[in-house]
């Protein structure tokens, strides 16, 4: 019996050597076929020569194994140098097995010398050393510091907004997501305890909910009270100090909505100071709508109020309602007596949720402005992207801007529809009153991945930020951030408007981020870059009947990834990291702007984006800014479709059943296959940090210092706190105490870091996802709050809630 178990020990672990050598001697010859390195060929020759010597019980075993994993332990540094990940890629199985062998379970029962033994514990010992070596280091950080925080250059917005409170998105309509409180520093922040929690019984997974249903949204703070939507639109006023409900507001949402984004980022209000005169519209600015009723709320809702200000909530079956703050009442004088305005009034091509918006509607003195979302990549023939400005007393519209027909503004007919399918603008909106201008982010024109058939107004508007004259509507300028956009580079975010010290001079800017990874700083009076933008050759050749864009705009204040290459593959084992050189070389891939094509095409950044609807956050004082790269590749394959055409019925509708799936793009010659590039093991095949938090500095364009972020807790099978830089999804926020707080990355904590350094300094675990943008704001007690809504995200996987919870340091 004591002679079986060696030889039985000999046989398992031979085997398992000879099954991996077979693997990486398979997938060795695809990927030599493919044009990618030999080494795994090789390596499987080894692993096999190594199985059959120990299956038969030779102590030769060991000095092959030796052999093959100094070997690999060369080319691993050779490749990857001391990038603790990509090294244990590539060497934990061969590490695992040598400990295994080296062992005296194992070795001390091989016939023959056992010299082997010390050889192959010496190149064990070398792998640990190289393994502590390359985890004591990171190289990828940037280490610096910001300038300390200064006078304020200027005030962007008007001072009407409290230091305690929040009245926007972004705090005010400049989008910048500071706040001039200053209580929390660095020197206390790991001291914040929760102060109170919120359940607001909103959770995704209701009957209907599409796969991207989310809880992105960021509460206003005004007086005493807390303001929010739900993903499902209702509206919860709370006390900012207790967390007690003060009332809620359900619109009554319409049924069998075909919807895409199940989500609300935020409502928009209008202070009382600002109300604008009972004086009916008129005749030229009449109310009208798409002959849908309006009183699924307004009749059986709370009793209207003669509202002194104003809360506005944009819904997902294509609403504009009106609320009272103080009671949550609908508005009286606000759509002809309804609460609230039909935004499918003038809609070509009209179907439940086909048109809404996501995101908060953009408020100035005597105006809000609506943009919204259509039915991203379904037909050829969806609603229109126009951007319309409604009276903010009364809804009666004022202009409406089409980028499809983009000359005209004054009001539509009550009898005209606008134009379809024209680029619109989904994301967050920022405002100008002193130079009278309203900043739009602006998407693309379905289908997102073939563009053959766009008119020059569409290649002119798309994908760009757009400078509209507040009292007109008319464009004042048009600044493009992709050319010919192929790969859903949609501007995706809020701009961001600060003024900055430029030669000595203050200049009025505006801070653009990018899916690609471009940050635009531009003088927002004229739309002309303040920091050098070079236009860089771009690949070329796309698909029948499109074509390309022969350069594409990089800022110098960019955060374009390097460009990929088979050495920055990655996997669980060096057996998935192999099957994804494999994927990567079959793959076409030309560096970023890599046109989709039928072969399918590596896109990075993928539309993911490097950054998204959460922006980034700006300091005025510092002028700097807060930023989140995220880095994911996709994978974009156009799949021919015979009759395009024929696919669509009489009526210019998609074929009856369809279902509103990403991508099917009827009416134009391809579908789309769009998916992150994964491992089989399901995690992505470039080599991580996928996520950082750094620091930028707005006037010299220079990245001051660059930190991964974020762990793996919630994302792996095991749940291990490793520090591996994840994704972020959602925006950061500043305060002039000198510390930035986010809660959007994928491993459901908040942070709090040091804004000169980057340097982490409190964390907090978090209930559910947190993949929305913190605010911050002042108790009635006296006490700087931190508001963080978690509540997951769908379609990224993070764990579901309801939570809204308030953070403090502990009273004195």
């Amino acid at each position: 019996m004591a002679t079986v178990r060696p030889l039985v020990r000999f046989a398992v672990t031979g085997a398992l050597l000879i099954l991996i050598g077979l693997a990486l001697l398979v997938g060795g010859i695809v990927l030599v076929t493919a044009g990618g390195t030999p080494f795994y060929l090789l390596a499987g020759i080894g692993f096999g020569a190594a199985g059959v010597l120990l299956w038969r019980g030779l102590a030769e075993a060991l000095i092959a194994y030796a052999a093959l994993l100094a070997a690999m332990l060369a080319w691993s540094l050779w490749e990857v140098g001391l990038d603790w990940w990509p090294l244990a890629a590539r060497l934990d199985l061969a590490f695992v097995f040598g400990v295994l062998l080296v062992l005296p379970w194992i070795a001390r029962h091989l016939r023959g010398p056992q010299s082997g033994r010390i050889v192959l514990a010496l190149v064990v010992g070398a792998s640990a050393v190289v393994a502590v070596g390359a985890g004591l280091r990171d190289t990828h950080e940037i280490a610096g510091q910001l300038p300390d925080a200064g006078p304020a250059v200027a005030a962007t917005a008007p001072a009407r907004v409290p230091d305690g409170e929040w009245h926007a998105y972004g705090r005010t309509a400049a989008g910048q997501r500071w706040s001039p409180l200053a209580q929390v520093t660095p020197d206390n922040v790991a001291r914040l305890q929760v102060a109170w929690q919120f359940r607001t019984g909103d959770v995704r997974g209701r009957p209907g909910d599409p796969e991207e249903t989310t809880d992105e949204v960021t509460p206003l703070k005004i007086g005493s009270r807390l303001y929010f939507c739900t993903p499902h639109q209702s509206v919860i006023a709370l006390d900012a100090t207790t967390g007690q409900q003060a009332w809620r507001y359900d619109p009554k949402m319409q049924a069998d909505l075909a919807l895409q984004h199940q989500t609300c980022r935020g409502l928009s209000y209008q202070p009382p100071a600002e109300a604008a005169s009972a004086t009916a519209p008129a005749a030229s600015v009449a109310l009208r709508g798409s002959g849908r009723r309006l009183d699924i709320a307004a009749n059986d809702a709370k009793a209207r109020a003669d509202c002194g200000a104003k809360l506005f909530l944009a819904t997902a079956d294509g609403r504009l309602i009106a609320l009272d703050p103080d009671t949550g009442a609908v508005c009286s004088r606000f759509g002809g007596g309804a609460g609230q305005i039909d935004l499918g009034a003038n809609m070509p091509n009209l179907h439940p949720g086909s048109y809404y918006s996501t995101s908060p509607v953009i408020v100035t003195k005597r105006l809000v402005i609506v943009g919204g979302t259509v039915l991203d990549n379904f037909s050829t023939r969806e609603e229109s992207g126009v951007i319309r400005a409604y009276d903010i007393d009364t809804g009666a519209l004022v202009w409406n801007w089409d980028s499809g027909n983009p000359d005209v503004t004054t009001p539509i007919a009550a009898d005209a529809t606008y134009t379809a399918n024209s680029p619109n603008s989904w994301s967050i909106a920022s405002v100008d009153e002193a130079l009278g201008l309203v900043y739009l982010p602006m998407g693309n024109q379905p289908p997102d991945q073939w563009g053959g058939q766009r008119s020059p107004a569409v290649e002119k508007y798309s994908s760009s930020v757009v400078a509209l004259d507040l009292a007109t509507g008319r464009v004042r300028w048009v600044y493009q951030t992709v050319h010919h956009d192929l790969w859903d580079y949609d501007v995706p975010s809020q701009p961001s408007l600060v003024d900055l010290s430029v030669n000595g001079t203050t200049v009025p800017a505006l801070v653009q981020p990018t899916k690609q990874g471009e940050l635009f700083v531009l003088d927002r009076r004229t739309g002309q870059p303040l920091l050098p933008v070079a236009e860089q050759p771009a690949p070329q050749g796309a698909a029948a009947g499109d074509h390309t864009a022969g350069t594409q705009p990089k800022s110098a204040l960019s955060y374009e990834p390097a460009r990929l290459t088979g050495k920055d593959m990655w996997g669980g084992t060096i057996i998935d990291q192999m099957m994804c050189r494999i994927a990567f070389h079959k793959l076409r891939y030309e560096g970023r702007f890599t046109p989709p094509s039928t072969q399918g095409s590596l896109i990075y950044p993928g539309n993911f984006g490097t950054f998204n609807w959460g922006g980034v956050a700006v300091d005025p004082q510092r002028q700097s800014a807060f930023t989140t790269p995220t880095y994911l590749a996709f994978v974009s394959t156009l799949v021919p479709r015979p009759n395009p055409t024929a696919e669509l019925v009489q009526n210019g509708q998609p074929p009856k059943g369809a279902l509103p799936a990403l991508n099917e793009n009827f009416g134009a010659p391809f579908a789309v296959k769009l998916h992150p590039f994964t491992s089989p093991l399901g995690i992505p095949c470039q080599a991580p940090p996928w996520g950082y938090v750094a620091g930028a500095d707005l006037r010299t364009g220079k990245v001051a210092w660059e930190h991964r972020n974020g762990t793996v807790r919630d994302l792996s099978p095991i749940p291990l706190p490793l520090r591996m830089g994840v994704p972020n999804l959602g925006g950061p926020v500043m305060t002039a105490g000198g510390v930035a707080f986010l809660s959007g990355s994928m491993d459901d904590y908040v942070r709090g870091y040091d804004v000169r350094t980057g340097r982490q300094l409190w964390e907090e675990r978090l209930p559910a996802g947190g993949q929305a943008t913190p605010m911050t704001y002042l108790g009635a007690d006296g006490r700087q709050y931190l508001l963080v809504v978690a509540g997951g995200h769908g379609s990224t996987g993070t764990r579901p809630g309801d939570y809204v919870i308030a953070y403090a340091l502990p009273k004195p």
